[in-house]
């Protein structure tokens, strides 16, 4: 008896995730994408992204109200901000004097790439307001807007204060995501001893 192994079958002309993806970003926003997968966005075009902790960002969002696109994945936030402001974080930091200490804020610019978070629609699993990645993938918490000019909307240093639509200047939110990034520094017993102890 003679038995037959059929045929490999032909992958179907299906929608993959990533061309979902791809398609929202680069047709809905106008966004650049980078070729392969996963789809990353380049950064220092349209926008830099700020990274911190999850918890400090949820806590800076608290103070800071509605403003620009933010992504969660895993343990981490982004908050988009306007193109140039990943140069800006070292002198704004050190002028806020914050920069003799080390953060857990860091920022990515010009040459950079970050992951493209799910569109709306396509991510799973909420958590009493606080989104988190389906099987680790960014996820938006306030996505960016298909149709609106979304680099206007950024927070961006300026002497006008700022970025339009609501967004905060970048001045306030860098403030208030190193503000928040030390108080769970403190809050995790990884700050040094004070010096009167």
């Amino acid at each position: 008896m003679v038995s037959t192994v059929p045929f490999p079958r032909r992958p179907s002309d299906a929608v993959r995730p990533d061309d979902t993806v791809r398609h929202w970003y680069e047709n809905e926003l106008g966004w650049a994408t980078v070729p392969g997968t996963p789809v990353y966005l380049p950064t220092g075009l349209r926008f830099d992204v700020l990274e911190v902790p999850a918890e400090a960002g949820y806590a800076a969002l608290r103070h800071l109200g509605p403003g620009s696109p933010v992504a969660v994945r895993a343990d981490r936030m982004r908050v988009f901000v306007a193109a140039g402001s990943a140069e800006e974080l070292p002198g704004l930091l050190d002028w806020l004097e914050w920069g003799s200490l080390t953060l857990d804020l860091g920022a990515t610019g010009s040459g950079g790439r970050v992951e493209a978070p799910l569109p709306p629609g396509l991510a799973r699993g909420a958590d009493r307001g606080r989104v988190t990645g389906s099987q680790g993938a960014a996820v938006w918490l306030r996505p960016p807007e298909p149709g609106c000019e979304v680099e206007s909307s950024l927070p961006t240093l300026s002497a006008l204060g700022g970025g339009g639509g609501g967004a905060p200047d970048l001045v306030r939110l860098v403030e208030t995501m190193a503000s928040e990034c030390h108080r769970i520094r403190l809050r995790h017993g990884c700050a040094q001893p004070l010096a009167f102890s």
